[in-house]
């Protein structure tokens, strides 16, 4: 069997072969109290008028994108 690093190198290697890439994303982690923290008090500080302009934009664009489908 081949060594667990090599066993990437060629799954890396099939996969370019395919047309794809390995990404990798570093994200915090929602189960840290620090984290859920800075997250509430960065909710808390958000303009709700600017926040509905953006939520109405998405809404209708994705309501655009949902026409189109059918």
């Amino acid at each position: 069997m081949a060594a667990p690093a090599e066993r990437m190198r060629a799954l890396r290697e099939r996969r370019r072969r395919q047309g794809l890439r390995e990404l990798r994303l570093i994200v915090p982690d929602a189960r840290s109290p620090a984290v859920r923290r800075r997250v509430a008090k960065e909710v808390a500080a958000l303009n709700q008028a600017n926040e509905k302009d953006a939520l109405d934009w998405i809404e209708a664009v994705y309501m655009l994108d949902d026409d189109e489908t059918r």
